[in-house]
């Protein structure tokens, strides 16, 4: 008998007026248009984030006082389709090297349409005893759902 995960993944979709290649460029490269300052891990206001486009490319926030915060990095990296991030960040909203959980979005074409990008935040269960607390969060209107809408419409407007 398999044993369950707990928590579950985080998985959420949303559908952007947008090409696949269009709708993977604005996530990828134009995250840090679309990524509100208000979910920032470091000590200064949050300027920018970045995915760097390659397998091991770091993913980042720049503050207002220019110094980095790491997130994590890029696992895979295959445009249009899919990007693969390690997500670092502990229950505490700090970067920790030890902890593991993915990111994982694809980009799915549906023709005129558009794009269904989908999401999952996995591993979660490597919080250990912050695993559930933390899904939560993750899951929550301030969590990976409203990001989305975020980026959607910024995907729309890039289009």
């Amino acid at each position: 008998m398999d044993r369950m995960i707990s928590p579950a993944p985080v998985r959420r979709s949303v559908t952007v007026k947008a090409s696949q290649q269009k709708a993977f460029e604005v996530f990828t490269s134009g995250f840090g248009r679309w990524w509100p300052a208000s979910h920032s891990i470091g000590s200064s206001p949050l300027k920018t984030a970045v995915i760097e486009p390659r397998v091991g490319g770091r993913w980042y926030e720049t503050g207002e006082n220019g110094r980095e915060c790491q997130w994590g990095e890029v696992l895979a990296w295959e445009p249009p389709s899919r990007v693969l991030l390690a997500w670092r960040i502990g229950a505490d909203w700090k970067y920790d090297p030890q902890l593991l959980t993915e990111v994982e979005v694809r980009f799915v074409p549906l023709g005129e349409a558009g794009t269904r990008v989908e999401l999952e935040h996995r591993l979660l269960e490597n919080y250990g005893e912050r695993a559930a607390a933390t899904s939560e969060r993750l899951d929550s209107e301030g969590g990976w759902q409203s990001l989305l809408a975020i980026y959607a419409e910024e995907a729309a407007a890039a289009a």
